[in-house]
């Protein structure tokens, strides 16, 4: 089965809610003869259950009949009550399933859903954990996003239009296409794009301030990993123990994210602050040293790595080894490098002697 397939035909069915209750023409209550439902006659005061035969059920919910069986084989949709020769679904499948089709909306898996959906049937809501996670996938920043014409995109960088300098921009996300629309774009980051206009002013080429994007971004996401797994660590571990984790729990974790959320950024910020002014000093000394050799230094210099990398290199010795080895190894590299140099030297003289 192509969970994914499946879960984008779901998608877009509900809109934030667990409990989903029905508006506009409900469905009455029906008997399944031929193809088409036909309302049922009342003889008492008490409407009967409305009930859907699986091509009913696949029709409201979004769903297809395949997904609505994998659901049943997986546990995560109850079997139907069985009448003859007839499978009978009622509105509690149908809100299963518009349950499901929410939660695969926010990012969830089929697993995390089936732990949550157990909780639930246990008596334990899911109001908590959702409103933890609408906090976490909610805006990190207050900025609003723009749209821009490709007109005004073109005269604020100059007035030359440059395809692959737009493409390369559509790639990093600092622009969106906007959809029916190819003379305009979303700019998520106003301010982002605004750094690039002021720095092509100033003379620096496009192709470069891409090429420092992409580093910097790589850059900044390893400290948001690190500052993820620090904050885990000491103030969301005692959260995340339970799966899913109680009401009151994840309630309290959703207020957490709320109050540390600015404190990453305000982190950077004060840290850059203070290796900016740190660096840009040393830098203008030393080119107003007017020819005097740069002083080299003791002190132990920022490197980047690739997220990748440092992740690799803490999978294999651990977090607190990983700059240890990467000294050794690089050391181990320029030894490495300064023999095979040596051994060249000598070989490439022992040549010359021969020949003479």
């Amino acid at each position: 089965m192509d969970e994914q397939s499946d879960a984008g035909q779901m998608a877009g069915q509900v809109a934030g809610q667990v409990a989903v209750e029905h508006h506009g023409t409900e469905p009455r209550p029906m008997e399944h003869h031929g193809t088409e439902p036909r309302p049922v006659e009342h003889h008492g005061t008490e409407p009967r259950p409305v009930e859907y035969r699986i091509e009913d059920l696949a029709h409201h919910s979004g769903a297809t009949v395949r997904t609505i069986r994998a659901y049943q084989d997986r546990g995560l949709l109850p079997r139907p009550e069985r009448r003859g020769r007839a499978n009978v679904y009622g509105d509690a499948h149908l809100s299963r399933l518009r349950q499901i089709a929410d939660l695969l909306d926010r990012g969830y898996t089929l697993a995390s859903i089936k732990e949550l959906l157990e909780a639930w049937d246990a008596g334990r809501g899911l109001s908590g954990v959702l409103g933890l996670a609408a906090e976490v996938e909610g805006p990190w920043t207050d900025e609003k996003a723009d749209r821009m014409t490709r007109a005004e995109l073109d005269a604020a960088f100059g007035g030359d239009p440059d395809e692959a300098a737009v493409a390369d921009a559509i790639a990093l996300g600092v622009l969106e296409p906007m959809p029916g629309r190819d003379d305009e774009f979303l700019v998520p980051s106003p301010q982002e794009l605004a750094v690039a206009v002021e720095l092509h002013a100033a003379g620096v080429p496009l192709s470069a301030i891409s090429g420092h994007l992409r580093e910097l971004r790589g850059q900044v996401e390893h400290i948001a990993a690190r500052f993820l797994e620090f904050t885990t660590e000491h103030v969301f571990a005692r959260y995340l123990g339970n799966h899913p984790p109680s009401e009151a729990d994840a309630a309290e974790a959703a207020a957490l994210v709320r109050r540390l959320r600015p404190l990453a950024q305000q982190s950077v910020d004060a840290e850059l602050a203070r290796a900016m002014r740190l660096f840009a000093t040393r830098h203008l000394q030393h080119h107003l040293a007017s020819g005097q050799p740069a002083q080299r230094t003791n002190e132990p210099l920022p490197v980047a790595l690739p997220a990748s990398t440092m992740q690799a290199v803490e999978g294999l010795v651990g977090r607190e080894n990983a700059a240890a080895f990467i000294s050794a190894a690089t050391e181990r590299e320029v030894q490495a490098r300064t023999l095979d140099s040596l051994a060249a030297s000598h070989s490439n003289s022992g040549f010359v002697g021969q020949k003479t």
